[in-house]
Parts: C-alpha cells; sequence; structure tokens
C-alpha cells in the first residue's frame, strides 16, 4: 500500500525541508515502515515517484541500511548484537533463548545483527531500537514480554518516539 492521504502530506512536507528532493529519501523510507511496519514495493515506487528517483535507487538506498525492513516483521523488533563483546559474553545464547520464545509469536521479530556499537554493556539487544543491556536470557524474555503487554510502549519499527499500535 502506498501513503496514507495524511501521510502523503505530511511526506510533501518533509520533501519541502530540503533544497534536493532526494535528500527526503531516508525520511520518507521511515514514514512509509512507520505506517505499514515494513517498506512495500508499493511505498518504494510512490517514494521514486515523489523524489524524481528510480525505484531501484529507492530499494538500493532501502537494502543497504539494515533499519528499513524490506519483509513484514512483528510489532517488536528485537535486534540481538553479535559481535566480539557480545559474543564473549553470551549474546549467541541471548539469540538462540530469544529466537526460541519468540519463533512462533507473529508481533515479535528477532534478528542478529552485527554490532550495535553499545560493548559496555555486552550482551545487548534492542527493542524497536532501545537498548537494553547487559541482560540474561531470562530479563531479556521478561522486558520483550513487557513490551508486549503494554507495560513498557516501544518506539515505532523505525525507532521513532510513541506507541507502534
Amino acid at each position: 500500500m502506498a501513503y496514507t492521504p495524511a501521510n502523503l502530506d505530511q511526506a510533501r512536507e518533509i520533501i519541502a525541508r530540503y533544497p534536493f528532493r532526494r535528500s527526503a529519501l531516508l525520511p520518507l523510507l521511515h514514514l512509509a515502515q512507520d505506517q505499514e511496519g515494513w517498506v512495500t514495493p508499493d511505498a518504494i515506487e510512490e517514494i521514486a515517484g515523489l523524489l524524481d528517483m528510480t525505484p531501484a535507487l529507492v530499494l538500493g538506498t532501502c537494502s543497504f541500511y539494515t533499519m528499513f525492513k524490506r519483509e513484514p516483521t512483528g510489532r517488536l523488533v528485537v535486534s540481538v548484537c553479535t559481535n566480539v563483546a557480545c559474543i564473549v559474553n553470551r549474546g549467541l545464547d541471548l539469540l538462540h533463548d530469544l529466537e526460541g520464545r519468540y519463533a512462533d509469536d507473529p508481533d515479535v521479530t528477532v534478528e542478529e545483527v552485527e554490532c550495535l556499537a553499545a560493548c559496555d554493556q555486552a550482551p545487548v539487544m534492542q527493542v524497536n531500537y532501545e537498548f537494553h543491556g547487559p541482560v540474561t536470557g531470562d530479563e531479556a524474555v521478561a522486558i520483550v514480554d513487557a513490551y508486549a503487554s503494554g507495560s513498557r510502549v516501544a518506539r515505532t519499527i523505525s525507532g521513532s518516539p510513541g506507541s507502534s499500535e
């Protein structure tokens, strides 16, 4: 689905802030992702049209940044670091605990990421780009469950402040 009428107006306002239309690409990708939970092929087409770019250029940018999801995800995206500091502090165990716990939960997507730049908190994870660490598997599950229940307010799928609902 392309932008809603309200988001299309917002997209035009975003574009107007920049001296060059294509400079609005990242904010428009975030807007599309916040609307649908991922960057849809229709959104890529619409953004390309709004910015006078080819869909291939929009897709190239979208695929470069791991924060943009090109497939549907859960309402909560749990990113687990598996770089050196996290691995030596049981980061793979944390990843496997979370993958096992949420494998059948459509609201939670667990992903392995190379580095979250929080080595002092290893092992570390993010829930919709909110840092948590150091955490054990049990602590991580409790944190994710708190977001899932609403007792913690999650950012949007793109990390914008506010509820992801």
